[in-house]
């Protein structure tokens, strides 16, 4: 199976859903089995051709694609058509249901009744700086759809019962013949009667008006790992919506945003800081205490120490997101010229100019002296 479905069916990123069927259908009628003579490579490359449309079509599953790739947050099951009754779907296209030796090429009747999954719900999370370093633990508070507590989540009045749907008769789909240029085609689409359930509801509940989920405040405790920053999305599976008439839950995509911090900054898994240190520091050198995400450390500041020095603190910054290790902490050394200085300290500094052969301006003699200075 080819990592990137969209190379697979020859279309863009960007591409609209009926450029993804278009293309798909041009590759299905042109590597189809039945059309090669039962050619091995062409079949695989048919079946790679499907895999990669059957998750492009559906706009959610395009999205995880995007986000996680082939191998995506819900496992293998998540992008392979074969392996729930996706190839039975093609069957259907192209010999009007049921496979081409005249059973569903799932083995048996592909009804799609039962409940459908919740939908799935997104949130923001704030977080200091140190906590998104260090990973912690944070409680939120949504409101989603949850299950109805009088109904249990079936929709149905208590004491009763759904009932078998009259128009699908439990399938959760109707089906409809019509003719193609690959012959007669049956489509399948959910039932309009019970919403593809295959069950009707003669007695509502009256909580959830037979729904079986009202909207409600859902509270947990959220797990963040070490190493988040802001961008980053956490996928808790079964916090959404939860799903009509008793269906499981849909997932919550939590984002993450992080405040800044007053001095450090953050490039990936590294921090990056400012260290300002005295000339005279920087001159003779010194060992200055600097405040790090982990607590007081010393840094040897060499003597002769230039501004924009880079003092690198190793594994002193972010941990690496999923896997072990961490980054550095990067220092850089910014040089304070005084300034305010005293008479003393003024003559101490034309010394030093003056033992090393270097000009200074004169000293400041006051206003007098300058308006007499300005009429010579």
């Amino acid at each position: 199976m080819a990592d990137d479905y969209y190379a697979e069916l020859g279309v863009s990123r960007t591409a609209s859903e009926a450029d993804i069927k278009k293309a798909y259908l041009r590759l299905a009628r042109e590597l189809h089995p039945d059309a090669n003579g039962g050619d091995q490579a062409t079949e695989e490359r048919f079946k790679a051709v499907t895999r990669a449309y059957e998750t492009l079509r559906d706009p959610e599953r395009r999205r995880q694609y995007d986000m996680f790739g082939a191998d995506g947050p819900r496992g293998s099951g998540a992008g392979d058509p074969f392996a729930g009754g996706g190839l039975g779907d093609i069957f259907d296209a192209f010999f009007g249901g049921g496979g081409p030796f005249g059973a569903s090429a799932s083995g048996g009747g592909r009804a799609r009744s039962g409940p459908r999954q919740g939908e799935d719900a997104e949130a923001v999370i704030d977080l200091d700086f140190r906590d998104a370093v260090f990973g912690t633990e944070q409680e939120m508070h949504i409101r989603v759809l949850q299950r109805c507590s009088v109904c249990d989540g079936s929709g149905a009045k208590p004491g009763t019962s759904p009932v078998t749907c009259s128009v699908c008769h439990g399938a959760g789909e109707v089906r409809r013949v019509r003719q193609s240029i690959l012959g007669q085609m049956v489509t399948a689409g959910p039932c309009p009667q019970c919403g593809g359930l295959g069950q009707e509801i003669p007695d509502k509940c009256t909580n959830c008006a037979g729904q079986g989920r009202i909207r409600g405040e859902s509270s947990f405790v959220v797990e963040v790992p070490a190493g988040v920053d802001t961008g980053t999305t956490l996928r808790l599976p079964g916090r959404g919506a939860a799903g009509p008439r008793g269906g499981p839950n849909g997932d919550l995509y939590v984002h993450v945003r992080v405040k800044p911090h007053p001095t450090l900054t953050r490039s990936e898994s590294d921090l990056l800081a400012d260290l300002h240190v005295p000339m005279t520091q920087a001159t003779l050198g010194a060992h200055v205490p600097f405040e790090t995400i982990d607590g007081i450390e010393e840094i040897t500041v060499a003597g002769g120490t230039q501004s924009g020095k880079q003092v690198r603190l190793r594994g002193k910054g972010v941990p690496h997101l999923g896997r072990h290790g961490r980054g550095d902490l990067l220092v850089t050394v910014v040089v304070d010229t005084p300034t305010e200085l005293t008479k003393t300290q003024e003559e101490l500094l034309r010394q030093l100019a003056a033992e090393r052969g270097e000009q200074v301006a004169e000293a400041d003699a006051g206003l007098m002296s300058r308006i007499r200075g300005a009429f010579k």
